[in-house]
C-alpha cells in the first residue's frame, strides 16, 4: 500500500513543484508589459478564491462556524502568505533573475533555525549548523554583487524579506485547527488577501496597474491573458491542488524534499522564456543554498523538518490530509 501511496504521491508532488516553479517565469512578461506586482498578485489571489469557492463551500458543510473561529489564522495567511511574500517575490523579480530570487526565499528553513536558536537558547544539532553554514555562504554567492554591480541589493532584499514572510507563515502552521481544511484555508486566505489589496489599492496606498497589452514570451508576442491564466489557473490552482493530493500520500517530509524540484523548474523555465539565467556563480550559490536546506530537512529535531515554500503542517483529526502545501508561501 505504501509503494503505491508513493507511486502516485509521487508525479503529483513533482507536477505541482512544477507548476509553481513555472508561476514567475510567467508572471515576469506582464510585470514588464507594465502591470503592478500588487495587480498580479490580486488578478492571482482572486482568481484562485473564485475557482475554489464552491468547493470549499461543500468541504464546509455548513460549519461555518469553523470560518468565524478560524479568523485570525485566515487574516494573518492572507497578510504574510498571500500578499506580503507573493508581492515581496514579485517586486523581487523585476529586478533579480526568478531562479536567484526563489532561491533566496528558500533559506526560509535556515531562518526558522536561527530563529528557535535565539528564542529557545539551544544549540542545533550538527547538521544543521552546517546546513545554516552552507546556506548562508550560498547567500553570498547567490546576492553576487560583482555580477550585478554591485549597488543594486533592493533585488536581493526583497527576496530576503519574502524569505522571512515565508518563515513567519511556517510558525502560524503550527497552531493550525484541524477542522479546517487546507483547501477551505486556501480558498478564504486568498479571498482575504483580494479585500485587502482592494482596500490598499482604493486608498491609494497601492498602485492596481494592469495592461492589456500582448506580452513577450520565449520569443514571441502572445496574449496577456495567456500569462495571466497561467499564473491563476496552473501555477496556483492546479500547483497547490497537485500538491495536496500528493502530500497526503507521501507525507510531509519526503513531500518537502520533492518541493525542491521547483527551484530547478523556476530556473530552466526562466531560461526558455526569458532567457533569464543566473550567472555561474549565482548557480553555485543555489547549489549551496539548497545542499544547507537539505541538511537542515535532514536534522530530525530541526524546528523547520517540514519547511518548504507552500508546505502547511495539518494534524490528523477530522480531516485526513498530511501536509502540504496551502497558502506561499509564495509563488
Amino acid at each position: 500500500m505504501q509503494a503505491r501511496s508513493t507511486a502516485v504521491g509521487l508525479p503529483l508532488a513533482i507536477g505541482a513543484a512544477f507548476a509553481f516553479g513555472i508561476g514567475g517565469p510567467f508572471v515576469r512578461p506582464l510585470l514588464d508589459a507594465g502591470w503592478s506586482p500588487s495587480a498580479a498578485v490580486l488578478a492571482r489571489c482572486a482568481g484562485t478564491a473564485v475557482a475554489l469557492a464552491i468547493p470549499a463551500a461543500l468541504l464546509l458543510r455548513g460549519r461555518w462556524h469553523v470560518l468565524a473561529r478560524n479568523a485570525g489564522t485566515i487574516a494573518a495567511y492572507g497578510l504574510f502568505a498571500v500578499v506580503g511574500v507573493q508581492l515581496l517575490f514579485y517586486s523581487a523579480i523585476q529586478r533579480i533573475p526568478v531562479g536567484v530570487a526563489l532561491l533566496i526565499e528558500y533559506l526560509a528553513p535556515v531562518l526558522l533555525v536561527l530563529w528557535g536558536w535565539a528564542r529557545t537558547r539551544r544549540r542545533p544539532g550538527g547538521l544543521t549548523l552546517t546546513g545554516a553554514a552552507l546556506a548562508v555562504a550560498g547567500l553570498l554567492l547567490v546576492v553576487d554583487l560583482a555580477g550585478i554591480g554591485g549597488a543594486d541589493l533592493l533585488g536581493p532584499g526583497m527576496a530576503l524579506l519574502a524569505a522571512i514572510g515565508v518563515a513567519v507563515y511556517y510558525v502560524i502552521n503550527a497552531r493550525l485547527d484541524p477542522e479546517l481544511h487546507p483547501i477551505v484555508l486556501l480558498a478564504a486566505s486568498m479571498a482575504a488577501g483580494s479585500v485587502l489589496l482592494l482596500v490598499l489599492g482604493a486608498v491609494g496606498a497601492m498602485p492596481l496597474r494592469v495592461a492589456f497589452t500582448p506580452v513577450a514570451l520565449a520569443g514571441a508576442t502572445v496574449p496577456w491573458w495567456l500569462s495571466a491564466g497561467v499564473m491563476v489557473l496552473v501555477s496556483t490552482l492546479a500547483a497547490y491542488l497537485l500538491g495536496i493530493a500528493g502530500g497526503r500520500r507521501l507525507g510531509s517530509r519526503v513531500g518537502s524534499f520533492v518541493g525542491l524540484f521547483e527551484v530547478l523548474f523556476a530556473v530552466l523555465a526562466a531560461w526558455v522564456l526569458l532567457g533569464d539565467l543566473p550567472t555561474p556563480v549565482q548557480l553555485a550559490g543555489g547549489t549551496l543554498i539548497l545542499a544547507g536546506v537539505v541538511l537542515v530537512k535532514l536534522q530530525r529535531d530541526s524546528p523547520a523538518l517540514a519547511a518548504d515554500p507552500h508546505v502547511v503542517p495539518v494534524r490528523r483529526r477530522r480531516w485526513p490530509v498530511a501536509r502540504r502545501r496551502t497558502g506561499a508561501g509564495a509563488r
